[in-house]
């Protein structure tokens, strides 16, 4: 009787756990099909993938959701590629990596950058306002990350391409 009670047991959690997993493979191919399109989907509600987008994109920048009181941007650095040397002295600003090596270098002058940290996949850093930094890709893959700015820095709808294009849109600013 005892083990008659064991292998009821047994069996109802192999049950349990089959159907869990075709449960969650479910779900896994329903994300799976989730359309990726690149706009701004600002300031509208958007309930979206962040690992899939941050992965999937090729552009150097583009904002992804630019709200009134914060934006989100995601970037793709070659490598080689470097974010460039900047400061943000009213916004702060949060970075998760996604995927790829770097390193993000940082200091209270662009001559005195005390502060250097290596960064890889699942690496998270904040940016207060004020400080100068720059991020480098020092891996052989894009680097792909995002960030949140709190304020917005970009307009609405902004998408770089390359790093070329970027600084070109700053100097028209």
């Amino acid at each position: 009787m005892k083990n008659l009670l064991i292998i009821s047991i047994a069996a109802f959690l192999f049950v349990a756990v089959s159907c869990d997993n075709q449960t969650t493979e479910a779900i896994l191919d329903t994300q799976e099909q989730q359309v990726v399109e690149f706009r701004d989907f600002g300031p509208e509600i958007f309930v979206f993938d962040i690992e899939e987008y941050t992965l999937k994109n090729e552009n150097f920048r583009i904002a992804l959701w630019t709200g009134t009181h914060m934006q989100l941007t995601l970037m793709s650095l070659l490598p080689g590629e470097e974010i460039g040397l900047e400061s943000h002295p009213e916004l702060d600003q949060f970075i998760r990596v996604e995927s790829g090596k770097g390193v993000v270098v940082m200091g209270d002058t662009k001559e005195d950058l005390n502060f250097e940290a290596q960064l890889e996949d699942d690496f998270a850093f904040f940016i207060p306002a004020g400080k100068w930094h720059n991020i480098h890709n020092t891996g052989n893959v894009p680097l792909k990350l995002y960030s949140i700015y709190s304020p917005n820095e970009h307009p609405h709808g902004t998408i770089h391409k390359t790093v070329q294009e970027a600084l070109e849109d700053e100097h028209h600013h």
